[in-house]
């Protein structure tokens, strides 16, 4: 907070929130259609094969998981020892 890093940080939280209220809002109206999650970006590097496709939205799912567990350790030990994470300090 002190070296001004909040702003930039919450404008583009800011703005990916924006661009996902408009594709749900265009979503309802019929005008697009989008599985859970998708925001458009990085289609294009998803294999060709339906099959090989699936895979790997399987493993991004996985990888997700993982990183809330491990982001759930990151501040259980921080609240559990009384110390920031050491990024933080």
């Amino acid at each position: 907070v002190e070296l001004g890093l909040m702003g930039p940080f919450l404008a583009t939280v800011a703005v990916y929130e924006v661009y996902g209220g408009w594709l749900i809002f265009e979503g309802w109206e019929g005008k697009i259609k989008r599985d859970a999650g998708d925001f458009f970006l990085g289609k294009n590097f998803l294999p060709k094969d339906e099959a090989k496709a699936n895979e790997m939205r399987l493993k991004e799912l996985e990888n997700g998981r993982l990183a809330m567990l491990a982001f759930s350790g990151i501040c259980t030990q921080a609240v559990l020892t009384g110390k920031t994470w050491p990024f933080l300090e």
